[in-house]
């Protein structure tokens, strides 16, 4: 077969990164080559597209499609642990439009507004230094957690954001007696929900003579566990998630010099784009 004579041409890796994951928590195979030393592509025009296309970005659709696109070292970027999905996409931004992005902000001081340019390599330096802490000690037991795929993490902010569209249209109803039916059934979805996350990111429980790993019999401990337990794990994930939320950044206002932190939106309907 010939070789396409504009194969020189093609896109080249931009930027290597090292996934915080580090290949720990990926489904075995999923990253091919070495997890410390990714190669990150710019996203094609098809790219830009998908990731201004509203329905495929509400399902994730977009962003896997694009991570596909842009790591092909990724077979799978449904399996990611979530805690590589930012790294991922500010390396991306940096390699299809540059190491900053301007941003609009209001002084909390003087309310002027002014652009400031954010270097994102400050992102991608932060969650190359994070730790996912993975245990839960409670008294003999050891709680093993491990980070939700990207996958159950979109599918569970799904059902979230269905159930916050349903909160909204029930709180305009004008029968009194249907409108509290309905909202104690949500609440109690809710509640479900925040159930389903917990289990979904219980790996296993060291018992001192014996590691269960078995999910069924893991779910069945945490519906009859005592409440201690089950906010115990809650908490140490809801430490993780702040660990691994976007780090403010600094700025200092042009007009009375008051520094403020900015906080980067990584909302890929608008990240994506040159600013």
């Amino acid at each position: 077969m010939a070789t396409n004579p504009l194969q020189k041409y093609f896109r080249q890796p931009k930027i290597f990164i090292k996934l915080p994951s580090a290949g720990v928590y990926c489904q075995p195979g999923n990253i091919q080559g070495d997890s410390n030393h990714m190669p990150v592509y710019g996203m094609t025009g098809m790219d830009e597209i998908i990731m201004k296309t509203p329905d495929a970005l509400l399902t994730g659709e977009s962003t896997v499609q694009v991570i596909a696109s842009c790591c092909p070292s990724i077979t799978n970027p449904w399996d990611l642990p979530t805690i590589d999905i930012t790294i991922i996409l500010a390396a991306i931004r940096i390699a299809t439009f540059g190491n900053t992005i301007t941003l609009t902000v209001k002084c909390t001081g003087c309310e002027n507004s002014s652009e400031y340019e954010v270097d994102l390599n400050r992102i991608v330096e932060h969650y190359m230094a994070c730790q996912y802490e993975n245990s839960v000690v409670l008294k003999d037991l050891v709680i093993k957690l491990h980070p939700l795929t990207y996958k159950d993490s979109t599918a569970f902010n799904l059902r979230n954001f269905q159930l916050q569209q349903k909160l909204v249209q029930v709180d305009a109803m004008p029968d009194n007696d249907e409108r509290k039916a309905l909202l104690k059934s949500i609440f109690e979805q809710l509640a479900d929900l925040q159930t389903d996350i917990i289990k979904s990111i219980v790996e296993s429980i060291d018992i001192g003579d014996q590691i269960v790993s078995e999910k069924t019999w893991i779910n069945e401990w945490l519906v009859n566990s005592d409440k201690s337990v089950f906010d115990a794990i809650k908490q140490q994930n809801q430490k993780n998630n702040a660990t691994w939320a976007v780090p403010p950044m600094p700025v200092v206002c042009e007009h009375c010099g008051k520094e403020d932190k900015v906080a980067v939106e990584l909302d890929e309907s608008n990240f994506f784009v040159q600013a």
